[in-house]
C-alpha cells in the first residue's frame, strides 16, 4: 500500500525509525544544532514536520526529546518529523545563558528551522534508510507554546524588535502549512499580566501578516493568567487576528499542555487525557496531510470521528 493511501484513512501506523542526535554546524550559534529525525519505515515521497517545542518546567522535554506522542503518531502515519533543540531549552541553559539573544532566543528559534531546510539533503544522507525517501517540497510546521509563537514567525507573522524598534519578517516560504498549539496571543493592553514585563518579546507580535495556512489548535481551559486577562480566547488570537485561511480548533476542558503532548506520562501536565492526545495527533496528521495533498479527505474525515457526535473533543471553525 502506498504511503499516500496509507495516510488517507490514518490507518495501521507504521513501525517508526527515530535517529538523534544529527548535529548540524551553524556559524555563529554558540552550540551546534542538534535534532532528532522520525520517520516511517516504509513509504517514499514523505512530508516533513518541523516541530518547535515549548519551554515548560521539565529539563528534557523542552527539546529533541520532547513531544513524543504528537513526533511518534506523524511519523507513524508518513511524515519525517524533525526536532530541534533550540537554544531556549533547559537541556542547553549553562551553555548559552550569556549568550546574545538570551534568554528568549526569538531569532535564533525560527533561524533554526531555515537551517534544518536548507540541509535537509545532509539531514536525509545521515539518518540510516531515509535516504531519497523525502519529498522537499511538502513542509510543515507545527510548534507547541513558545514553539507556537516561532511557528507564527516563520509562517508570516511580524515581530516588533524591542531593541530596534523595527518590525522583523522571518517568514519561510518553503514551509506549505503549520500547527500552533497553545500559541500566545496578542500584545498591546491585553498583555497585562505579571510576565508580560518579563517576556516583551512574546506580545510584540503582529499576526495580521501571517498568511500561510494553518490551524490553530486552543484550550478551552488553557487559562494565561500570567500573560493577560483575556482568559483561554487569548491562544484564539492567531486565528482571529490572522487573514485566511485558517483554521480553529477548540479543544474542550484542555488546559496548556492539551492532555499531555508534551512527553509520555509528564507529570507536569495538568490536564492528562490520553484520548484527548490521541485525538489531536490524529487531527493535526489530518490537517497537515490534506494541505500537502490537496483534495484529500483526510481532515474531513477526521472532524468527523472526532469534533461530532455525541463525545466530540472538540469545536473547528474556518475562515
Amino acid at each position: 500500500m502506498s504511503t499516500s493511501t496509507t495516510i488517507d484513512a490514518l490507518g495501521a501506523p507504521a513501525p517508526v525509525l527515530s535517529f538523534s542526535p544529527v548535529i548540524l554546524t551553524v556559524p555563529g550559534r554558540p552550540v551546534d544544532l542538534q535534532v532528532r529525525v522520525s520517520a516511517p519505515a516504509t513509504g517514499t515521497g514523505l512530508p516533513v514536520i518541523l516541530l518547535s517545542h515549548g519551554h515548560g518546567p521539565s529539563n528534557h522535554l523542552s527539546s529533541l526529546n520532547g513531544y513524543a506522542p504528537l513526533a511518534n503518531f506523524w511519523a507513524a502515519h508518513g511524515f519525517v518529523v524533525v526536532q530541534p533543540t533550540h537554544l531556549t531549552s533547559r537541556t542547553l541553559g549553562h551553555l548559552v545563558a550569556d549568550a546574545p539573544g538570551a534568554p528568549d532566543f526569538w531569532r535564533s528559534r525560527a533561524e533554526d528551522m531555515t537551517h534544518i531546510l536548507d540541509r535537509l539533503d545532509v539531514i536525509e544522507s545521515t539518518v540510516p534508510q531515509l535516504a531519497g525517501r523525502i519529498d522537499p517540497t511538502k513542509v510543515a510546521l507545527a510548534g507547541h507554546s513558545l514553539g507556537g509563537f516561532t511557528a507564527a514567525l516563520l509562517l508570516g507573522a511580524g515581530l516588533n524588535d524591542p531593541d530596534t524598534g523595527k518590525v522583523v519578517h522571518l517568514v519561510e516560504p518553503r514551509i506549505k502549512a503549520g500547527v500552533l498549539l497553545a500559541a500566545p496571543g496578542r500584545g498591546g493592553e491585553a498583555f497585562n499580566g505579571p510576565m508580560a514585563e518579563q517576556w516583551p518579546i512574546i506580545g510584540a507580535v503582529d499576526f495580521s501578516t501571517m498568511t500561510t495556512p494553518a490551524l490553530v489548535v486552543a484550550g478551552d481551559k488553557d487559562d494565561p493568567r500570567h500573560f493577560t486577562d483575556m482568559g483561554p480566547d487569548w491562544h484564539a488570537d492567531p486565528y482571529a487576528l490572522a487573514p485566511g485561511p485558517k483554521t480553529l480548533l477548540t479543544l474542550f476542558d484542555a488546559e496548556h499542555g492539551l492532555g499531555g503532548i508534551a512527553g509520555y506520562d509528564a507529570a507536569e501536565t495538568t490536564d492528562e487525557n490520553p484520548r484527548r492526545v490521541a485525538a489531536l495527533a490524529r487531527l493535526t496528521a489530518a490537517y497537515l496531510h490534506s494541505r500537502l495533498h490537496p483534495g484529500a479527505p483526510t481532515w474531513q474525515t477526521a472532524c468527523e470521528a472526532l469534533t461530532t457526535g455525541p463525545a466530540p473533543v472538540g469545536r473547528v471553525e474556518y475562515k
